[in-house]
């Protein structure tokens, strides 16, 4: 039995009705003192932030662009320029905070959420920083966000392997962020929907602990995706739990088909 809760909403695709499940999960880890991530998952947006800096700085900057983009979802114009127009705000708003005058400061955004054309829903991935989406279609996971990270951009230059990537001195710094300075917009990917797409948004406190086999191997072990966060949850504790851990999973279903339906709203 899941302990946290999976919530439901039905979207309409091409005069076919699909219905959408998610759920998400926080936890400080075994490592770390406070908890500087943050996540916000509401239809039509999904998201996860990872903050940074001393003291509460990152944990302030994670849930002050949290708190902008709930207000986004709560206009109901989720839209590529309201986004950016509240991380706007949230940049103002993390550096008029007292205690995040730290260098550094900042965080972490990645998620996804339904754009509409003509009628038509399509998924938008957008990301700044190395927190990641992660897409398993037709039972093969693919990472759809790229990280903004020095290791990254080392791996693009072919001068280190992803393997050398984890226990690289550098695997922590990344080369955007909201807050950090002048806001950059974020990256965005398009993506049709489709009945049996499973995203998981994450910090990279859930990466550092389990490879993308493991994440793959949790979903297909939990169809529903309140029981598939706790799973991978208590996996990435059991496997160090190194830094603060948060998940979003987000599933596409043929609402005909869909067992979850008893769990809506």
């Amino acid at each position: 039995m899941s302990d946290t809760t999976t919530k439901t909403r039905s979207v309409t695709v091409a005069q076919r009705p699909l219905l959408l499940s998610w759920a998400g999960v926080t936890d400080v880890g075994r490592r770390r003192e406070n908890n500087q991530d943050a996540f916000f998952a509401e239809y039509p947006l999904f998201i996860v932030a990872d903050g940074m800096g001393g003291h509460a700085g990152g944990e302030i900057a994670s849930q002050s662009t949290v708190t902008r983009l709930e207000a986004v979802v709560a206009s109901g114009a989720v839209e590529r320029d309201a986004i950016e127009s509240a991380l706007q705000l949230a940049v103002g708003d993390i550096a008029d905070h007292p205690e995040t005058t730290d260098e550094g400061t900042g965080t972490t955004l990645t998620g996804v959420f339904l754009e509409f054309e003509n009628d038509e829903p399509h998924w938008v991935a957008l990301n700044i920083g190395d927190s990641r989406v992660y897409l398993l279609r037709d039972d093969r996971l693919v990472q759809v966000t790229t990280d903004h990270s020095v290791v990254q951009e080392l791996i693009a230059a072919g001068k280190i392997s992803p393997e050398e990537a984890e226990g690289h001195p550098y695997s922590n710094v990344i080369t955007r962020a909201v807050g950090a300075s002048e806001l950059t917009a974020p990256d965005y990917v398009t993506l049709d929907v489709r009945a049996g797409d499973r995203f998981v948004i994450c910090s990279d406190g859930l990466t550092k602990e389990l490879t993308d086999y493991g994440i793959q191997h949790f979903l297909r072990e939990n169809a529903d995706p309140g029981a598939a966060v706790d799973a991978m949850l208590a996996a990435a504790l059991e496997n160090g739990g190194r830094d603060n851990v948060t998940l979003v999973i987000v599933q596409v279903a043929d609402e005909s088909s869909s067992t979850t339906e008893s769990a809506a709203e």
